[in-house]
């Protein structure tokens, strides 16, 4: 009887496997496949409902210190259409035309250390800052008290000081893993990228959950890992979600080339590769939502749900995903057709999970807001 039979009969627990056991399930083939995302699809997917937020993805700049032979974001000061800094009254105007659509996240992305350059240093500079800490905290805050959204900060890492100081105004905050391999950081996707260090990665997620802050995290495959790099990197987040428990979603994010990107002629992952991982990460966390981002698998996306994948993530109405400015996001039509065709209820959710939301893991003025939200949030969902 092999590990996943053992697993369909309760006669071990996922807890139990070694990291040898677990790669063996990513490897699996054949009717082992179908095990593997019955178990994950039928013991773990709560209620028959599949999340998303509704969100306005707000890049503040397109500078970054990394340069990831996969990434479609970063841009140089060279480039005619790069964002530098975005003024305070453009991100305002932005979430202003956001909340005509009702979206209640505003997702504000940036390169990482940005404020190291010349070029951003001065926009900060003419608007009476030094940091990017600082600024950051001034606009998520306006955003609490001028808007119906909820700040979600993704910018790289950070450290302690600065992360319990944007606790203060966002009701969640996101940095992905990707990989926790150090090996990486020799090869194409990360050789130019100190930020990417499997460590310092490490570290910040870390002190989000020693901060409390309700995080988002992940991992992105296909930038030449190997299956064990995989297993490993889900069990270092996991490791850290034991401790902390501040984790409320894991990403399986796959790669996408486009053009002009180092990596552009690189194979993306298979689907099998994708629907394997996707179905071991929600056995490793099935009390974490596995979000798989609809935009990136447009003709597969239903497959994910019958692997254990429960969240769909944000989706704008409004603003594409600057991420990944090749994959278009699907309506919000659109992602209801394919999801109730799998069998499940498409459901609104904020950027902070219901469970978050509390005094414990929320400042004082992010918690009144989401409190608020989520009320309006739940009388729609009810509507619908």
């Amino acid at each position: 009887m092999n590990v996943l039979d053992q697993l369909t009969e309760n006669k071990i627990n996922i807890k139990d496997l070694s990291k040898e056991e677990l790669t063996d399930i990513l490897n699996s083939k054949g009717k082992d496949v179908n095990k593997l995302m019955n178990l994950a699809n039928t013991d773990y997917t709560p209620n028959k409902t599949i999340t998303f937020s509704k969100n306005v993805f707000i890049p503040i700049t397109e500078i970054c210190k990394n340069d990831c032979g996969y990434c479609n974001f970063k841009k140089t000061q060279e480039d005619k259409d790069a964002i530098i800094l975005k003024k305070p009254e453009e991100i305002l105007k932005t979430l202003k035309d956001s909340e005509k659509y009702s979206c209640k996240e505003a997702l504000f992305t940036f390169g990482e250390n940005a404020d190291e350059e010349d070029i951003v240093k001065s926009r900060l500079n003419d608007l009476g800052y030094d940091k990017m800490v600082d600024y950051t905290y001034d606009f998520c805050k306006s955003t609490l008290e001028n808007t119906n959204l909820l700040p979600h900060t993704n910018c790289g890492n950070m450290s302690y000081k600065e992360m319990k100081k944007l606790k203060e105004v966002n009701v969640s905050m996101g940095l992905m893993l990707e990989n926790s391999s150090k090996r990486l950081m020799k090869t194409i996707a990360h050789k130019k990228s100190p930020g990417k260090l499997p460590k310092t990665r490490i570290k910040t997620i870390t002190n989000a959950g020693k901060l409390k802050i309700p995080y988002t995290t992940g991992i992105l495959i296909g930038i030449g890992e190997t299956k064990e790099e995989i297993v490993e990197s889900l069990l270092e987040i996991k490791k850290i979600q034991e401790k902390y428990g501040h984790i409320q979603e894991i990403i399986i994010q796959n790669f996408t080339p486009a053009p002009n990107m180092e990596m552009a002629n690189y194979p993306e992952p298979s689907l099998l590769d994708m629907v394997r991982t996707v179905s071991l990460a929600k056995l490793m966390f099935n009390d974490v939502s596995i979000q798989v981002p609809p935009n990136l698998n447009y003709e597969t996306a239903q497959i994910f749900l019958l692997s254990g994948a429960d969240d769909w993530g944000g989706v704008s109405p409004l603003t594409h995903d600057y991420v990944n400015k090749t994959s278009p996001w699907p309506t919000l039509d659109h992602l209801n057709e394919i999801t109730k065709d799998a069998g499940y209820q498409l459901k609104e959710r904020l950027a902070v999970y219901d469970k978050y939301i509390n005094k414990e893991y929320l400042s004082s003025l992010p918690y009144e807001k989401a409190v608020k939200e989520q009320n309006i949030i739940n009388k729609t969902n009810n509507i619908n």
